[in-house]
């Protein structure tokens, strides 16, 4: 099998197929939606092929059929049958206000009436987008096919202020509400984007939409599969590790098939370094700040839990964290359950990728920037290999030491209980270690299991007013914390560790090794 040239940052699907490009065919699941529906919503992450995916659906309905030879749809579609596309995306720049969006709104009818060689008689954007599907229709001979890509963009660009957000989503209400009613003229709509709007503040005019952002059918829409690395990149995977490509980059799930992220890959197979790819296109700055804001207790994010209705409710006004991580790929649907008539989920990080570079930026955010760098982590983790026990007290010590009494009163963060068990916590999650929440709140269980290195780091942590009281340690014997562990015959090392609340540092570092 020779290789091939990797479609990185690509999302023509014509491009593609023309370059001698590898391609996970995606065929099959846009027949499927065409012979099972005929309006469909789909949320999924940034950089995950949404773009490419609708870019195959305009190509399939405009009956291009030289581009499909030897894919799963070529054998099973009229490819005599051409149907008039409306493409619509707000991918491209950033719209700040609602007079921005309408003329980009405008702009993007004029270019399909264009296209299309037709026009609208209508002046409002509502009219002009109607009387634009029912002119094609009318000029083509077949209905419609609308595609709208990154359909809530110009929301999400916004969220820092929410006044321009609220404007900017009634307009965009306004413009999708036409596709309900211009149902008589309409063939298929998809529309895709990062995040799912609750049809109330967005879509109330478009209630007929299927959303199968979680659907077990559709789970693999966007994304890579293990069969897709064995069948269409064989050639690339010679000298990588298979089973640390997986745990950096597999784990994406919506119920279904798990999936890899595209873009991860495709620039892993094409640097041949593991690293945080996808995390680093975009610094999720607005995210950072609604965690610290919300001043969410780090060892349990990997872990929280959701019904349906919290999962998929998001609005400018409404962002719950749990959605929020999700939506934007940050967390994934570990379980599903149906309990009493309501599905429930547990979420957790897909990959290493998310849970190090997320742990670490979080980090960078909720300490000053010298006490995070790269050299304090990887003192961090030679001290751990070494079961340096004093290295790592005056490690941790000297960390908070160092971080300055104004930047405390300055940053609500910091004055928050949980804040010195969270950082603690994010230290060990940026070196991506193994981390495990054993039932973890800030209210007495058990905090932290850590395993390394073939052993069994169980922490506990406390907040004393002045200085320690033994207390983290002793309550990690008297409840027998380590008793579940003891049956691996690996080494346990039992670590309560106290903060100060007046000194703001370490004030107690007990381990005992049993």
């Amino acid at each position: 099998m020779t290789r091939r040239i990797l479609p990185i940052g690509i999302q023509t699907f014509r491009e593609i197929r023309e370059s001698d490009c590898y391609y996970v065919d995606k065929t099959g699941f846009a027949l499927q939606l065409i012979e099972q529906g005929k309006y469909y919503f789909l949320s999924r992450p940034r950089r995950f092929g949404k773009s490419l995916f609708l870019d195959t659906l305009a190509e399939v309905f405009s009956g291009t059929e030289v581009l499909f030879r030897g894919l799963q749809a070529h054998g099973r579609w009229d490819w005599g049958r051409r149907y008039p596309v409306v493409r619509l995306s707000f991918a491209d720049g950033v719209l700040r206000s609602r007079v921005e969006l309408d003329e980009k709104i405008g702009e993007l009818l004029t270019d399909n009436e264009t296209r299309l060689g037709v026009r609208s008689p209508h002046r409002s954007i509502s009219g002009r987008f109607h009387g634009l599907i029912s002119a094609a229709h009318a000029q083509h001979g077949e209905r419609v096919v609308v595609l709208v890509d990154e359909y809530d963009k110009p929301i999400l660009d916004n969220l820092t202020d929410p006044d321009a957000a609220r404007e900017i989503r009634d307009g965009l209400r306004n413009l999708y509400s036409v596709i309900k009613g211009a149902d008589a003229d309409m063939r298929f709509a998809f529309l895709t984007g990062v995040s799912k709007f609750s049809k109330v503040s967005l879509f109330s005019g478009l209630n007929n939409l299927r959303d199968i952002t979680v659907s077990r059918d559709y789970s693999a829409i966007c994304g890579y599969t293990e069969a897709d690395l064995d069948q269409v990149f064989t050639p690339e995977l010679a000298g990588l590790d298979r089973d640390l490509i997986r745990t950096w980059y597999n784990g994406y799930n919506w119920t279904g098939e798990a999936v890899y992220n595209p873009f991860d890959l495709l620039l892993l197979f094409q640097e041949r370094q593991f690293r945080p790819w996808w995390f680093e296109t975009a610094t999720p700055t607005f995210l950072i700040d609604v965690l610290t804001q919300r001043q969410v207790w780090l060892p349990e994010l990997g872990q929280l839990e959701t019904d349906a209705a919290l999962l998929s409710a998001f609005d400018v006004d409404r962002m719950s964290t749990e959605a929020l991580l999700f939506q934007s790929g940050y967390l994934t649907i570990d379980r599903e359950e149906f309990i009493s008539g309501s599905y429930f989920y547990r979420l957790r990080y897909p990959n290493r990728e998310v849970y190090q570079s997320l742990n670490t930026a979080l980090l960078e955010a909720w300490t000053p920037a010298a006490a995070a760098d790269g050299r304090q982590r990887k003192s961090l983790y030679r001290l751990l290999e070494a079961n340096d026990f004093a290295g790592l007290s005056q490690h941790f010590t000297a960390f908070f030491d160092g971080i300055p009494g104004d930047w405390y009163r300055n940053n609500p963060i910091a004055r928050y209980e949980g804040y010195y068990a969270s950082v603690f916590y994010a230290c060990f999650a940026s070196l991506g270690l193994d981390l495990t929440p054993e039932e973890s709140s800030n209210a007495g269980r058990l905090d932290l299991a850590l395993r390394f290195n073939d052993q069994v780091y169980l922490f506990e942590f406390k907040v004393v007013e002045l200085t320690a009281a033994g207390g983290a340690l002793q309550q990690l014997k008297d409840r027998g914390y380590a008793d579940p562990y003891r049956a691996s015959g690996q080494p346990i090392h039992l670590i309560g560790v106290e903060f100060s609340r007046k000194r703001r540092t370490v004030v107690g570092f007990e381990v005992e090794s049993l």
